[in-house]
């Protein structure tokens, strides 16, 4: 465990599942919302001793928690982190908070039922980051789908149908359909593939599955069957097109842990998972992941530069950045890998905010069309000000934190391919260009709609909100060691491991782009 023999990942993961239940029986909306912040705040604060007692310098797990769960099967119940997987739970935990607390006085109806559903998503998505039992993987794996579910369709937005054979849905049941129906098709193939690995190693347990030894092409089958999953989650193109339904159909703060955390899953799972486990399948389908990563990246930014509703452009910019993450992952050498992982948090922290910022002004305005908007730089300067930070930390301005993923990714895909790395680049470009523009649009020129002459400046709960996001945009930015030197270790390990024998499809690789 730890030298002060705490169950910390266990009070850390269920913490948020118990003060859930104790939420439904709490009689008033009041009280319901006080208690689910304080679990929520409770709950970052305890993440926040992993940090606290973290062991320096160690690649391996720390606080591991193991017991036999169904012993007749070996399955366990077996959590850890390392530096891949540490900064993943602490944004859980943080965003969760914020969240929370950005929904304070938005969520008119069904509240309880709601803050019950956060709660259950952040025990979910911790236990996603901890498990090291691929058995309790997937079960927390598909935790996270029934409360995201059920948060896009039961508090979605209320506008929009959709004709399906013949019948009409609302747009948001639609949007959540199809999150739920694309992620189960993946998350079915990964379970074949888990039970495959059980027969060969007779053990769920991640660390000795390691050790295996598969022959080429079998690996080539489970790297696809966990692989299409991941993809699909990340999303990475071409399984992307559910992604902006669900971003635009979704509350605000749906949208903010589905981006922030839940896409994370994904590319979390291949540097876990595919990357260890199938090291000759990797450098097989390498280049043709890193290929895929390039044409996300260049195809979701032209995307995102046509967009009229600004929810709908931070969508596919979200598309477009994971890009990058992925293009980090398969450079396959320590620097890409600890880049990407570091990217992951940048994302979930800049798009997360940027979600933030236009659920506040859709609170006000009720419309997302960037048409509807302009000169509210006079009228709303905090929310302003705020607003540039955020978009130039996503666009990756140097000394926030943005600039510190990217550039580490750039330079570790560069060492792997010139040609990956100047595409690239100029995916920053474009970023750059979608990201400014809104804000030329929105808050210069003149206030010409007399509806945004009312428009109130942002609270301090909002303030409250945005702040620690940004505190941490400088933060990364200034003093990346304080987080490279927890992630370097783990993500050296992973390449050692890749590179712990010499893969037998190397003459299949040498003749790839």
């Amino acid at each position: 465990m730890n030298s002060f023999n705490a169950p910390l990942l266990s009070i850390i993961t269920f913490l948020p599942l118990v003060g859930g239940l104790i939420l439904l029986v709490l009689p008033n909306a009041k009280l319901q919302k006080w208690w689910a912040l304080a679990v929520s705040v409770a709950t970052f604060a305890i993440s926040c001793l992993l940090w606290v007692w973290w062991q320096a310098g160690e690649a391996g797990m720390q606080f591991v928690e193991r017991w036999l769960w169904v012993p007749q099967f070996q399955i366990q119940y077996f959590v850890g982190v390392d530096g891949l997987s540490l900064f993943l739970v602490l944004l859980t935990t943080l965003l969760t908070v914020l969240v929370l607390l950005f929904s304070w006085e938005g969520i008119g109806q069904r509240l309880k039922a709601y803050l019950f559903l956060m709660l259950l998503l952040e025990a979910g998505m911790i236990g996603v980051f901890v498990a090291l039992d691929l058995v309790l993987f997937y079960v927390f794996w598909e935790l996270t789908l029934i409360p995201m579910y059920f948060l896009i369709g039961g508090w979605g937005d209320p506008h929009g149908e959709y004709k399906f054979l013949g019948r009409v849905m609302p747009w948001r049941i639609y949007a959540a359909l199809k999150f739920f129906l694309y992620t189960m098709a993946g998350s079915a193939l990964m379970l074949v593939a888990i039970l495959v690995l059980y027969f060969r190693g007779g053990t769920f347990d991640l660390l000795e599955l390691q050790k295996l030894s598969l022959a080429p092409d079998l690996q080539i089958w489970l790297f696809v069957a966990f692989g299409l999953a991941f993809a699909i989650k990340v999303p990475l193109f071409p399984f992307h097109t559910w992604l902006p339904d669900a971003h635009v159909a979704a509350p605000t703060g749906g949208s903010v842990i589905l981006a922030a955390v839940l896409l994370k899953m994904g590319t979390y799972g291949f540097v876990r998972f595919c990357l260890p486990l199938f090291p000759d399948a990797t450098r097989l389908f390498t280049p043709w992941i890193a290929i895929l990563a390039i044409i996300g990246i260049l195809y979701a930014a032209l995307v995102a530069l046509v967009q009229r509703d600004v929810k709908s452009l931070v969508a596919y910019s979200s598309v477009a950045h994971l890009g990058f993450v992925m293009l980090g992952i398969f450079a396959l050498n320590a620097q890409g890998i600890a880049a990407a992982t570091l990217q992951m948090v940048n994302h979930g922290l800049s798009t997360g905010a940027l979600f933030l910022l236009v659920g506040m002004l859709y609170n006000r305005r009720h419309t997302r069309m960037l048409a509807d908007f302009g000169g509210l730089w006079k009228q709303v300067p905090v929310y302003g000000f705020l607003f540039i930070i955020v978009a130039l930390s996503s666009a990756g301005l140097p000394g926030l934190n943005g600039f510190v993923g990217e550039f580490n990714i750039l330079l570790a895909a560069f060492q792997a391919n010139r040609t990956f790395a100047i595409l690239g680049t100029l995916g920053i470009i474009l970023a750059a260009w979608y990201l400014l523009w809104p804000i030329r649009q929105m808050l210069h020129g003149p206030l010409t709609r007399p509806e945004n002459a009312t428009i109130r400046d942002l609270s301090v709960r909002e303030v409250l909100t945005l702040a620690p996001i940004v505190i941490l945009f400088f933060v990364i930015g200034l003093f990346p060691n304080l987080f490279f030197d927890k992630i370097n270790p783990s993500a050296e390990a992973v390449v050692q491991a890749l590179n712990a024998q010499k893969p037998a499809v190397s003459m299949v690789i040498d003749r790839m782009p």
